[in-house]
C-alpha cells in the first residue's frame, strides 16, 4: 500500500515504491545495476549495506550515492554508465 514514485534512471523514466532503495528501483527494471569501471563486467550490488563501492551511482549534477542506502525521491535522476565529471571551458 506504498505510494509510487517515478525518477529517471539513464533517461527512462521507472516506477519504485516509496521506502525502496534506488538499488531495488533500479533492479526491477533491469538486469544490472551497472558496468564496473575496472571491466570486470555488470554489477549489481554486493554488500547491500554501504561498505564497498560496488552500488555507485551519480545524479545527473555528478552527486555520488550509493544505490544499496539510497531511498527514491519523486524526480530523482541518475546515470549509470559514466561519471558525469564537468567540463570545464
Amino acid at each position: 500500500m506504498r505510494p509510487s514514485v517515478t525518477l529517471a534512471v539513464d533517461g527512462q523514466v521507472v516506477t519504485a515504491l516509496e521506502g525502496d532503495t534506488v538499488l531495488t528501483a533500479v533492479l526491477l527494471h533491469g538486469a544490472a545495476l551497472r558496468q564496473s569501471e575496472f571491466g570486470d563486467g555488470p554489477r549489481a550490488g554486493f554488500c547491500l549495506m554501504g561498505a564497498c563501492q560496488d552500488c555507485w551511482v551519480w545524479t545527473e549534477q555528478g552527486t555520488r550515492l550509493r544505490a544499496c542506502s539510497t531511498p527514491v525521491t519523486a524526480g530523482l535522476r541518475i546515470v549509470t554508465r559514466e561519471v558525469p565529471w564537468p567540463r570545464l571551458g
